[in-house]
């Protein structure tokens, strides 16, 4: 496929204080809609606990005329709360939702059941029909959570029975992991486009750490490079713009359909990126 012709999209997270909000819609935005990308998705905090902020984040894109995501997921909620969300969002002309399991809050105790996501899905589609497009997760180096690897690609395969129309990856490096992944996705019958996410490199402590805990893998030349720049903030950001646009270019030349970049609210290190495939 065409790298003209990838899908391209941007996750934001709901910003905590109101500089981070005008930021995000006065600056951040503007400038990565220059890649003309096919929607700005935005995170639901584990058990919605960012659903206010992610829903007011929502709302103030849309009212600006770019297309957005919500993400969403049970938590703690009830259902009478995510129909209130999924009517809010389709009275806005919102078309498109990221369904997710989500994660309990710390602290909720573990009387509390998640809702899988093949759950949230058929929920969705039984009460909304055809108006969203819906997105689910997956995971090309496998939930930290999944019994083995071929449970995880089963489950993947039960969000798409539900009525899911497409898949975004856990953000990524190793790219045999992902085109193995999909093969085995293809042997059990999906036939819908898997998205890779993948996330600029721009500080190496709070990479590692989001990677512990979502089971997303460094690989070991990456770790070295980046350990052997110490705190030089200039060099971590360049060799991570390097090392992440062969990665794009890698997924691109070998038919990935479409690449969703995890920004952490910033524009430039993923605008670089895009301007370097050509995007």
């Amino acid at each position: 496929m065409s790298k003209k012709k990838a899908a391209i999209s941007f996750e934001y997270f709901p910003p905590k204080t109101e500089a981070g909000r005008e930021k995000l819609l006065g600056e951040t935005t503007p400038a990565l809609q220059a890649v003309n990308p096919g929607y700005f998705s935005v995170t639901y905090g584990a058990g919605g606990s960012t659903r206010d902020n992610t829903r007011g984040t929502v709302l103030a894109l849309r009212e600006q005329g770019v297309p957005v995501a919500p993400h969403l997921s049970f938590g703690l909620d009830g259902k009478e709360l995510i129909l209130e969300l999924l009517e809010t969002y389709r009275e806005a002309g919102i078309d498109r939702i990221v369904a997710l399991r989500g994660d309990l809050p710390s602290g909720s105790g573990g009387g509390s059941r998640l809702v899988y996501a093949n759950e949230l899905v058929s929920f969705i589609r039984e009460h909304t029909g055809d108006h969203f497009t819906i997105e689910v997760g997956a995971y090309p180096e496998i939930h930290p959570q999944a019994k083995n690897y071929e449970s995880d690609v089963f489950y993947l395969k039960g969000k798409f029975d539900a009525g899911a129309d497409a898949a975004i990856t856990q953000y990524f490096y190793n790219v045999d992991a992902y085109f193995y992944f999909l093969d085995r996705c293809a042997d059990i019958g999906i036939d819908k486009p898997v998205y890779a996410g993948i996330m600029p490199i721009t500080n190496y402590s709070n990479l590692a750490r989001f990677s512990r805990n979502c089971g997303a893998e460094i690989p070991r030349w990456i770790c070295q490079r980046l350990e052997g720049f110490g705190d030089d903030t200039e060099s971590i950001r360049a060799f991570g713009i390097e090392v992440v646009t062969q990665l794009c270019q890698t997924l691109l030349d070998n038919g990935a359909p479409g690449i969703h970049f995890y920004t952490l609210n910033q524009a430039q290190p993923t605008l670089q990126i895009c301007r370097n495939l050509g995007l």
